[in-house]
């Protein structure tokens, strides 16, 4: 897997938080982050179970989830900011960040996929996300390390072996 680094690390860009302000992604420096874009209304949707177990398992040892919501998949993610955050607390719990909805594709693509979009996965998909849940881990050093599919879930060993070796 190679990265296309065009414009450093994808925590250097502003993305607004889900209620207002800013996300701050520079805080996360130095953290290994798995991005995801998420979804309310998906087949997809109970990975949230898997993210918020991954957030409580590895927040202590530098790691966070970042979900950002799209809606550009058959419309799956139609709430508002506040639709939003009551469904992931009332029905997953999360604990994680969320960003603004944002697109992830086409001419509106927000400028955090613009860094994320170029790195392959292991079967050497790069480009456009496919659907909700995609994932990319971000390492320590801020560099994409890793992307995985919609359908590889959270704690799959793939996963876990990735975020486990930024931490160890």
């Amino acid at each position: 897997m190679t990265t296309t680094d065009h414009n450093g690390s994808p925590l250097d860009t502003e993305i607004g938080a889900l209620q207002g302000g800013s996300a701050r992604l520079p805080q996360f420096a130095g953290k290994a982050v798995l991005i995801v874009n998420v979804a309310s209304k998906c087949g997809l949707t109970p990975q949230y179970s898997g993210l918020e177990k991954l957030q409580e398992r590895y927040a202590e040892q530098g790691f966070t989830v970042l979900g950002v919501p799209c809606n550009q998949f058959l419309g799956q993610e139609p709430g508002t900011a506040e639709e939003i955050a009551e469904f992931c607390s009332a029905t997953y719990g999360v604990s994680f960040p969320l960003t603004e909805k944002v697109e992830v594709n086409g001419d509106g693509r927000h400028p955090l996929y613009e860094r994320l979009v170029g790195f392959a996965d292991a079967e050497g998909h790069s480009g456009d996300i496919r659907w909700n849940f995609e994932k990319f881990l971000i390492g320590r050093d801020g560099r994409v390390v890793a992307r995985f599919s919609p359908q590889t879930e959270p704690e799959s060993a793939e996963v876990v072996a990735a975020i486990e070796a930024q931490l160890g």
